[in-house]
């Protein structure tokens, strides 16, 4: 909230004309105050719910002759809350402390604004800038931390798009680091002089450039990008004679899987999961044995969350300790998951049906969070990350997919930052996916390289464009599209499968 000079010797207009935002930005603590809201109707409401979602303890009484349902059902929700339905008069600004006029009348809300001044109280009329003593600002909030933002009245909208730009970009860890700095400050003694040096210097790593080793990291990547793949090309050639006859020529499956494997990447670069999923899901469809799937996606995954994780890096989108403590248990449950099922590939009549059922129940996961994508996220973070990495490892290895499913959501559904979560667990499933694939072609002789071949190209192709259009696209939308998809194929699977043991009994 951003005061107007009430008792100044300038006039509005020569407010208006006066050069740069003259504004005096404070903030008032609402909760101790009284505020008095003229109108009922949709501005109302706005202003009802902007006072509420900053203060919500605040006293406010509203008057007016109608009110829409909303304001009472918020009324019920809020103890500070009072709704008065009648016509306003000078009298009922006798309780208050700051009035804000929210009606379509222009005469009342003059009459509103006479009265207050009357008073000597500071009042807000609302989309009438040259009326006001105050402005309600666009918020900013990050826990403890809350950032204004002013226009001088000129343009709502763009403070509205501010607010979204600065929303995003803050990270929601930032106020950990305040807490941090709190407890931190509580503990000092000495002067005052001495708090603010020791405050200086602990604060000093925000405004330092990153070390050496984080600009140094890309090389890292993509060092280890070209090495694995090169063990990975030499593995197969010398192994696999399959291997040797795909490059002989390409089939038409080689095609299917290139397809399918660009939209998956796209897909999960716009969500954060499904890659795996999804991809194994039609690879099932396909006839890929259970094993040979979910090596073919690891494969794919090197490549693709190598680039996705080092465009992530170049954009800052990194959590530091989130990584260390999710990519070592992460290879851990990757490593003993696929030794698992590679075990299995002999049994894969069997395995398929249950795979098919693990992605049948992903995919219902997964239209679950579409459509609870915007309830409040939980204020306690996940603590355990270490154990959700190893469990989201070793289910990600067994059914072809589940890292982004499990550990992104969970992460996203504990209150961490969507951006950061996203950034750390492609990076971090870069090296999952080196470690699993390496599993499960020590394991699995497979005579299915073209499909492996199309993933991995196909993935690739699409990893740049996935991470810079993770923010662009309806996330709601693609998620439901992707569950509906992987139900009925996961549905198909289960359905053959239970027809075929019919037909045998």
């Amino acid at each position: 909230m951003t005061l107007l000079p009430k008792d100044s010797s300038l006039t509005p207009v020569q407010q208006e004309e006066s050069v740069g935002n003259q504004l005096f930005p404070v903030f008032l603590k609402l909760n101790n105050l009284h505020t008095v809201l003229v109108g009922g109707g949709n501005v109302g409401l706005e202003k009802l719910t902007a006072i509420l979602n900053n203060s919500n303890s605040a006293r406010v009484t509203v008057i007016s002759r109608d009110f829409l349902p909303e304001i009472h059902e918020l009324a019920s929700q809020y103890e500070g809350v009072t709704v008065i339905q009648k016509s306003f008069t000078d009298d009922d600004l006798n309780i208050a402390d700051v009035v804000i006029a929210a009606t379509n009348d222009s005469e009342l809300n003059n009459y509103v604004r006479q009265s207050a001044h009357d008073r000597k109280l500071l009042i807000n009329v609302a989309d009438k800038p040259e009326l006001c003593d105050f402005y309600l600002a666009s918020i900013v909030q990050k826990g403890d931390l809350k950032l204004a933002i002013s226009t001088n009245g000129k343009s709502p909208t763009i403070a509205k798009r501010l607010k979204e730009v600065l929303n995003e970009s803050i990270p929601d860890e930032l106020d950990i680091t305040l807490q941090q700095m709190n407890e931190l400050r509580n503990t000092l003694s000495g002067d005052f002089a001495y708090k603010v040096k020791k405050l200086n210097s602990v604060t000093s790593v925000l405004v330092e450039p990153k070390p050496s080793v984080n600009k140094n990291f890309i090389w890292l990547i993509w060092s280890t990008i070209v090495v694995s793949l090169a063990i990975v090309i030499a593995a197969l050639y010398y192994r696999e004679p399959g291997f040797k006859l795909f490059l002989e020529g390409v089939s038409p499956q080689f095609y299917y899987f290139l397809g399918a494997g660009f939209l998956f990447a796209l897909v999960d670069g716009a969500i954060g999961m499904s890659y795996g999923v999804t991809s194994t899901t039609f690879s099932l469809s396909m006839g890929i044995p259970p094993a040979s799937a979910s090596m073919g996606v690891h494969l794919s995954e090197i490549l693709s969350c190598g680039i996705a994780g080092w465009m992530h890096y170049r954009m800052g989108n990194i959590n530091w300790k989130l990584f260390k403590l999710l990519v070592i248990p992460g290879i851990i449950g990757a490593v003993t998951g696929a030794y698992l099922l590679s075990s299995l590939e002999h049994y894969s009549q069997y395995t398929k049906p249950v795979v098919s059922l693990y992605t049948l129940i992903l995919g219902i996961v997964i239209l679950s969070k579409a459509f609870n994508i915007k309830r409040k996220r939980s204020a306690d973070k996940v603590k355990r990350i270490s154990l959700l990495g190893l469990g989201g490892g070793f289910i990600d290895a067994v059914g072809g997919g589940g890292w982004g499913s499990i550990v992104l959501s969970t992460l996203i559904a504990g209150g961490r930052s969507p951006r950061f979560s996203l950034g750390t667990v492609k990076l971090s499933r870069f090296f999952v996916a080196i470690m699993g694939s390496l599993t499960f072609i020590s394991m699995v002789s497979s005579d299915h390289w073209q499909a492996v071949a199309g993933l991995i190209l196909g993935s690739a192709l699409a990893s740049p464009i996935a991470a810079r259009i993770s923010n662009k696209i309806s996330t709601k939308t693609i998620m439901i599209s992707v569950a509906v998809i992987v139900i009925i194929v996961s549905l198909k699977s289960e359905i053959t499968f239970i027809t075929h043991i019919l037909k045998v009994l």
